[in-house]
């Protein structure tokens, strides 16, 4: 618990920061825990980190995830990002031909999956970021009070498995524990001067996006247990790997965004 604690309080002290300063910085930052991130899920899956499939699947979640205020690089060169991405993502395909099919297409579809799912997560962070400090500042504390509060609401009253074919410690009390949490935190954003959202939508958007992260955070343990490992890494003491800190994440950023637009 102790070593958890002090890991927690460390990185956010990394962390917050690059979040404060933005900009490139903060797409750096980015950048390197969304390959720290891939290279975990293929660790599980054990492709090698060297092999021609997870480089070239690296390269391709580096061009996915250039910021669209990045996009000027694109239209100067007169070809749209996806063309690139089409490109080399044909290329990853060809591997299964040149490996005369050592490499199947199913780790060609793993790895692009990975991509996929981990693309379009850290880029929405991106986005967020620079839609504003805070709203990123508000979907993260919304985060980290779901975890929190699931944590020791599940740890005082949690008597009834939510999921347990997927994650066997999650609880229904600290699931609505940490949802509760998520409420109260997201309902004092309302206060913070230049806050432009209603009460009612600040509210309901913290509900929502308590129970979209806490999906998220049970898409990871799916993961994990398809491939029989506890932790994603160990880069975190206490904590585990860049994909167990940032599961909820992935899914909350995208729908944030796409909640803010509608």
């Amino acid at each position: 618990m102790k070593q958890r604690i002090v890991t927690g309080l460390v990185a956010a002290l990394l962390f917050l920061p690059l979040v404060l300063i933005g900009g490139l910085p903060f797409v750096l930052l980015i950048y390197l825990m969304a390959t720290i991130a891939f290279f975990e899920i293929m660790r599980m899956k054990k492709v090698p980190a060297l092999s021609r499939q997870a480089l070239l699947s690296v390269m391709i979640l580096w061009l996915f995830l250039i910021p669209s205020e990045y996009g000027r690089f694109f239209a100067s060169a007169g070809l749209a990002k996806e063309e690139y991405l089409f490109a080399l993502i044909f290329v990853l395909l060809m591997i299964t031909v040149a490996t005369k099919n050592e490499v199947p297409y199913e780790t060609i579809g793993f790895c692009l999956l990975t991509v996929f799912y981990l693309g379009i997560g850290f880029y929405y962070m991106m986005e967020i970021r620079a839609a504003g400090l805070d709203l990123f500042l508000y979907a993260l504390f919304v985060i980290w009070a779901t975890d929190i509060g699931a944590y020791f609401f599940g740890r005082s009253f949690g008597k009834r498995k939510l999921w347990p074919e997927v994650s066997p410690k999650k609880t229904v009390e600290g699931s609505a524990g940490g949802t509760l949490c998520a409420l109260l935190v997201g309902a004092a954003f309302y206060f913070f001067p230049g806050w432009d959202m209603g009460f009612f939508q600040t509210v309901l958007t913290a509900f929502l996006l308590s129970v979209i992260g806490q999906i998220g955070d049970l898409v990871e343990s799916a993961l994990k247990r398809a491939y029989h490992v506890k932790d994603s890494g160990n880069i975190l003491p206490g904590h585990g790997g860049i994909l167990d800190r940032v599961d909820s994440w992935l899914f909350v950023m995208p729908f944030l965004h796409f909640f803010l637009i509608w």
